[in-house]
This record gives structure tokens, C-alpha cells and sequence, in this order.
């Protein structure tokens, strides 16, 4: 185990959580893919176990390009692979800036229970403090969607959004699309998300837009589409993520 040092820690602080005491999947995939087969279309990441904040962690390359990320005990929490997504011609459109700040506001005004103070998600987070992904149903389509603009403390010094936060631009939609569509509980976790990075995406301006759709389900699982786009409908970025539900409580 000590020649995982060679490749340094990760540790997530506190204020990155989605739920309590456990770091947010989206920025933890993001900073995994990060480190996975440079120059790969898509990768995708898969969380073993979750991955608790301020809790050193070691990323652990592989032979094939893929990144495993290791507790103290050498246990797997998550690990990246190369991947492959299906073309973005089969991504719907994205709702307009218009109809995405009216699906934020419904979903502000009448969030759904057992919401967690999430640094993507979170109703009491600000531009500064997370990503404030606020995705409610857009009327008349099967869609949920969040109008956005991330505080210039969350830009990357080129002006742009980091990559790991563009993933977590990935996250959290999928769950609101189980919320919402599908009328899924609360308590739901990411066990994979698989996502292409298209193009950098800017900090500021007009803001960006990310929402998600509903691919399939069985039992405790789903799986979701989702995209960011730019105020104007650029996609930058699109992901598909599998989901699975808390088990009942006997």
C-alpha cells in the first residue's frame, strides 16, 4: 500500500458533500476521470462504496488506463474505466433559458422531501457554495431542467468551469428526473455515471442549463440522461447515470 503515496491523496473537504459526512459523486468521478486514459471519448465511473469527506483517499492507476480509488485499508470506493456514450444526436433538446428558470422556481417553491444540503443540489447553497441545480419538471415535456450561473469563486483561473464540476453538472439532474418523473424517494445514490466532456464551458455571462430525462428502470434502479448546455442551447457536456434507491426500512 505505500506506493499509493507516489500518487498522492484525495481528500474531500466537507463543504463538497452530497449527503452528510459522504463527498458529492459528481465531483469525485470528475476528479477520477481526470486521471483516467487521457484522451478517452467518455469514461465511466462506478462507486463500490461512498466516499467519505475529509478522509484521505488513494487514486490507484491501472495497467489498462483506469483509475481506482483506495481507503486506508485498500478497500475500492469507486473506480474509472474507459467508455463509450451514444451520440449526442440522441440527446433531446434542451429546454429554453425561459423554461428552465420557471422549472428552478417551481422546484425552489415546492422542493420534494428528504432534500440534502448537497453542493450540487442544495436549497441553501449559494452561486459561491455549489452548484444550486435546481431541477424541476418542464411542463409538457418528459424533462426536468435547472437554469444556473456558477459564482466566479467556483471558476477554474481561465474563466471556465473545472472539469470535476462540469461532471457534477452530470449529477444531481438524474436524481431530480427519479424525483419528479418517475416519482422515485428520497435517498437515492449514484452507482455510475459515464459522461463526455464536449467543449470548456464558460463561468458567467448567461449561465447554463442542465436537465435530464429518464432512460429505464427496474426495481430500486433507474438510469438518467443528462446534458449541460449553454443559456443559448450549446451542449457542452452529456452523461447517462444508473441510480439506485435506498432499501426499504423493515
Amino acid at each position: 500500500m505505500g506506493d499509493m503515496n507516489d500518487t498522492g491523496t484525495i481528500t474531500v473537504p466537507e463543504r463538497l458533500q452530497g449527503y452528510p459526512g459522504v463527498a458529492f459523486g459528481g465531483y469525485v468521478a470528475g476528479l477520477l476521470a481526470g486521471r483516467t486514459a487521457p484522451g478517452a471519448t467518455a469514461v465511466r465511473v462506478d462507486f463500490r462504496r461512498p466516499v467519505p469527506t475529509g478522509t484521505p483517499a488513494w487514486p490507484t492507476p491501472d495497467p489498462e488506463g483506469g483509475t481506482a480509488l483506495l481507503d486506508a485499508d485498500g478497500v475500492v470506493l469507486a473506480c474509472a474505466t474507459r467508455a463509450a456514450l451514444p451520440p449526442t444526436e440522441d440527446v433531446p433538446p434542451a429546454p429554453s433559458r425561459a423554461e428552465a428558470e420557471k422549472a428552478a422556481d417551481a422546484f425552489r417553491a415546492h422542493p420534494p422531501e428528504g432534500q440534502a444540503d448537497c453542493f450540487g443540489c442544495g436549497l441553501g447553497r449559494t452561486p459561491a457554495t455549489g452548484l444550486r441545480l435546481h431541477c424541476g419538471r418542464v411542463p409538457g415535456r418528459d424533462l426536468v431542467a435547472a437554469a444556473w450561473t456558477p459564482g466566479d469563486e467556483l471558476a477554474a483561473p481561465d474563466g471556465t468551469l473545472p472539469p470535476e464540476l462540469v461532471w457534477g453538472a452530470l449529477d444531481c439532474p438524474g436524481n431530480a428526473a427519479g424525483r419528479l418523473l418517475a416519482h422515485r424517494p428520497a435517498g437515492a445514490v449514484t452507482a455510475a455515471l459515464t459522461a463526455r466532456l464536449l467543449r470548456p464551458v464558460p463561468v458567467g455571462g448567461a449561465g447554463l442549463i442542465s436537465y435530464a430525462w429518464l432512460l429505464g428502470g427496474e426495481g430500486r434502479k433507474y438510469t438518467a440522461g443528462t446534458a449541460l448546455t449553454t443559456a443559448d442551447g450549446e451542449l457542452c457536456a452529456v452523461a447517462e447515470a444508473l441510480w439506485i434507491e435506498p432499501r426499504p426500512r423493515t
